[in-house]
């Protein structure tokens, strides 16, 4: 068995969540029977009676209870009869009703939802809500999609016997960038106030003033500062919150919706597209429970607008003496071809993050089979580990241990070097819900402040540059307190890291470093992610904290952060790394990968991000094929850019918008956004989601996947893919993680790679 630093390798990804699934025992929930409208039905013991009509099909109207947060009863739209079976078989019922998101299942309950008196208290609660609410439906942009406007047509009055003149209140105040807030429509169900409170926990809102008074402000009258704001707009029940991005745009019944993925980051969130006539118009939260269980962040919500960009890119360009002028998909193949034919080290390709899989397999195909080269590359960072030093291959640790959905299940999660709300925004709140619902103990390593400090059992702020002492530190005490076992060279390598000597070093003092390193075991979860590569030393400080979740037989967790940075990983778009994150090294499994692709893979190692700059900047890379990312937006070096691009012999850029890249281009590619093609993305945790498509790509604008295809075919003419579908089946066969990943398997959550669901 292969041998690491850490002794045996034997604690890769599937071993440990294997035992973890074998180790799981039967879980039972203890039940109650109660009756709804005299159907008797049993329900978990203490469900919220809300919930528990639900299982009949019914519905219980509501304002102010979400699922997702504490009920509170302030709105009392909820209310229903309750009453107790008696031992001669009759109900008696409680004099007054009750409120049925407050109320949990008992054993004998009967409750009512359809009596005179339920409907008579409904009509109360809403003839009351609508003494002050606007009538102003026509203009509101919640209008059609209303929950007040849906109950009042159900359970409310017909008519109001108030005639006294209705409150005025200020209307379209700008609460913040995102987010109007028009308070003569607030009904005081303080949902956007519990919502910063227990979700998001910056705690932005508050009620000002009591009574008819009462209304959610921004903190101290401050801008609303959060990075989820645009949840409030969805969760509230009228239209006092509404986009100020989406105002007056669009009506719900002349938009067409469609569920899609996000892909600003590599959270993989589940959203609803709407776009009104051909164009996009909004992005609202869709409910995936392993994922964003329903929430969005505001870079997901309101950062779509490149689709309705002004600088869409619609036609294929080649440049001529004069500038661009538009060419033939014909034409700008055939030029590509002639500059790419020299093959080998001399043409490279680097790709962006918002590729979808099917894309970025054909495109690392097309390199190594027409092409004969390795020069491929995704990853922008200041650092990038090599094949030969990563945690799979060295030490047995999978780089990916627990779906996003564990973590609340986690009694400790350690977030090292990671500012978690900005990097992982959704992964944010689930670590939050970890802390605020489960009682998860969250340790911050950082050298600045982050979101996470609010809520952490422990801050630990080290000096700048000092995280490889850091993560040797906490190894250290793992190893001296005995929870750890390494061999004796890795023991005596960590001797100047010991809690007191590493003091100078990180400025953390000894007994916090203990306090941490007791904490971590098999309950407890390990937070770093790809923003590591911008520090000092990551390998050092990826192997310690890799080394001390091994040792302790805690979960490991180093998350991409581009969209489908993770599918690239997976699909070999990596110089040392093939389809199946295998070895280029490996002679038996690049043959093997080689025949299943149909070609014969080139056995040296290609050029990085950085190494294949420098090398067009030195004129050895003579042509230069960028895909969906701008490497002056990209890549920290900007001189070192501009010489390669300058020099670079022949420079396609293939991208969704206008990039400054294009300026030194040769030839330019029209490519279709995300949700305007069929194709599957790659979260990080390795969850696999198909995204079916929206939007039509604007003008001759194509798939990445159908370019390659077709510069594939055209290359080493062959049988050609039709459909992306096709590509993921060979991905299936080339890279067995994928094998649950076709098309047919990718409804609902998506699919797991590594895991058995």
């Amino acid at each position: 068995m292969p041998q690491g630093r850490f002794g045996r390798k034997d604690f890769g990804y599937t071993v440990i969540v294997r035992e973890k699934h074998m180790a799981a025992a039967p879980t039972t929930t203890e039940t109650v029977t109660i009756a709804i409208n005299d159907i008797e039905i049993a329900v978990p013991k203490g469900e919220l009676i809300v919930e528990s009509v639900k299982r009949l099909g019914l519905e219980i109207p509501i304002f102010c209870y979400h699922p997702r947060m504490k009920a509170v009863g302030m709105c009392r739209m909820c209310l229903v009869e309750v009453g107790f079976k008696q031992p001669d078989g009759s109900v008696r019922k409680m004099p007054k009703p009750q409120a049925g998101c407050t109320l949990p299942a008992s054993e004998g309950m009967a409750i009512y939802t359809d009596t005179e008196m339920v409907h008579r208290d409904r009509r109360g609660v809403l003839e009351f809500l609508l003494v002050n609410h606007p009538l102003d439906c026509p203009i509101c942009d919640r209008g059609g999609e209303c929950p007040l406007q849906n109950n009042t047509i159900f359970y409310g009055p017909s008519t109001s016997r108030f005639t006294e003149l209705k409150r005025h209140l200020p209307k379209a105040f700008p609460l913040s960038q995102y987010v109007t807030l028009d308070l003569e429509r607030c009904i005081q169900c303080g949902r956007c106030v519990r919502f910063t409170e227990e979700i998001s926990g910056d705690a932005q809102l508050a009620f000002r003033f009591r009574g008819a008074n009462m209304q959610p402000s921004s903190f101290q009258l401050t801008q609303f500062e959060s990075k989820f704001s645009g949840n409030v707009i969805e969760i509230c029940p009228v239209g006092a919150l509404t986009s100020t991005k989406y105002r007056f745009r669009a009506r719900p019944w002349d938009l067409e919706t469609k569920p899609a993925l996000c892909t600003l980051c590599s959270n993989g969130c589940n959203v609803w597209f709407d776009y009104r006539a051909g164009r996009f118009v909004r992005i609202n939260g869709r409910t995936n429970e392993a994922v964003n269980e329903e929430w969005t962040c505001d870079k997901g919500k309101f950062g779509h607008d490149f689709y309705n960009s002004t600088t869409r890119l619609t036609q294929p360009l080649m440049r001529g003496t004069d500038g661009f002028v538009t060419a033939t998909w014909a034409a700008v193949y055939e030029s590509l071809l002639a500059a790419f034919s020299v093959g080998g080290n001399e043409v490279a390709a680097l790709c962006g993050g918002q590729i979808a899989n099917e894309g970025l397999y054909l495109l690392q195909k097309l390199f190594r089979s027409a092409f004969r080269s390795n020069n491929l590359d995704h990853r922008w960072t200041r650092h990038l580990v090599p094949a030969a030093e990563r945690l799979a291959t060295k030490m047995g640790v999978h780089a990916v241990q627990t779906p996003i959905a564990d973590f609340e299940r986690k009694k400790t999660i350690l977030i090292f070097g990671s500012s978690l709300a900005d990097e992982e925004p959704i992964l944010f709140l689930r670590v939050r819900k970890a802390w605020f619902q489960h009682a998860a103990r969250v340790i911050v390593v950082n050298d600045s402040p982050t979101d996470v400090d609010s809520f952490a059992h422990l801050n630990l702020h080290f000096k700048p540059g000092s995280e490889t002492a850091v993560a040797n530190s906490l190894l250290a005490a793992a190893v001296e307190s005995g929870a750890a076992s390494v061999p004796d060279a890795v023991r005596e390598s960590l001797r100047p890291f010991s809690p007191e000597s590493a003091v100078a070093l990180t400025g953390i003092p000894a007994e916090t470093v203990r306090e941490v390193a007791a904490m971590i075991g098999r309950d407890a979860a390990i937070i770093t992610t790809h923003a590591l590569l911008d520090r000092n030393s990551p390998q050092d400080t990826l192997e310690s904290l890799a080394g001390l979740a091994m040792t302790t037989g805690a979960a490991f967790n180093f998350f991409a952060l581009g969209a489908n940075d993770q599918g690239a990983e997976e699909l070999g778009v990596l110089p040392d790394r093939l389809p199946g994150q295998t070895d280029l090294r490996n002679d038996s499994a690049r043959a093997e990968i080689g025949a299943a692709m149909g070609c014969e893979i080139p056995l040296s190692p290609g050029l990085g991000t950085h190494e294949t700059l420098q090398a067009c900047a030195d004129g050895r890379v003579r042509a230069l094929w960028l895909i969906g990312g701008d490497p002056f937006a990209l890549h920290p070096d900007r001189a070192l850019v501009t010489r390669a691009l300058e020099n670079v012999e022949f420079l396609v850029v293939q991208d969704v918008v206008e990039t400054e890249a294009m300026g030194y281009a040769s030839v330019v590619l029209p490519m279709e956004a995300p949700a305007e093609q069929d194709g599957t993305y790659t979260n990080f945790e390795r969850r696999v989601q198909r995204m079916a498509p929206v939007l039509r790509g604007p003008g001759e604008s194509k798939a990445a996947w159908r370019i390659f295809s077709e510069v594939m075919f055209r290359a080493q003419p062959q049988t050609p893919f039709f459909n992306p579908g096709e590509v993921m089946e060979e991905i299936a066969r080339v890279a067995p993680d994928f094998a649950s990943a076709t098309y047919p398997h990718l409804a609902g959550e998506g699919v797991l790679l590594g895991h058995s669901e």
